[in-house]
């Protein structure tokens, strides 16, 4: 899933980084700080809201937005969203085949911008 992420997104213009493990993507958001982190809730070594509460609690990484992406139930979201995340979205929602319509228009939501190359 996160390659076809990964390419949908580079073929909508947006410059893409990615992670294997919750460690790495701490690491790699903590270098570069980005315009938004993608984050998976099932991680290996770091998971998902460990993640996320170490990118808001850190002042270098607190403003950057979070989109949690996540297979588990909607019950969650609440509980998300108080642990700092800018959205929600359930995987299954995703509708990758129609170009990642639903996770680009949630992208721009949150960061208030199309991709540079589309700018």
């Amino acid at each position: 899933m996160r390659l076809a992420i990964e390419r949908s997104l580079a073929r909508a213009g947006y410059v893409v980084n990615t992670a294997s493990d919750g460690v790495e993507g701490l690491r790699a958001v903590r270098e570069t700080t980005p315009d938004l982190v993608l984050l998976d809730m099932m991680l290996p070594k770091l998971s998902g809201v460990e993640v996320l509460r170490a990118l808001k609690q850190d002042v270098a990484t607190k403003d950057v937005p979070v989109i949690v992406l996540t297979g588990l139930s909607e019950r969650n979201k609440e509980k998300l969203l108080h642990e700092g995340a800018s959205a929600y979205m359930e995987k299954s929602d995703m509708l990758l085949e129609n170009n990642a319509a639903t996770l680009i228009d949630a992208i721009v939501r949150v960061i208030g911008k199309a991709s540079a190359a589309k700018a």
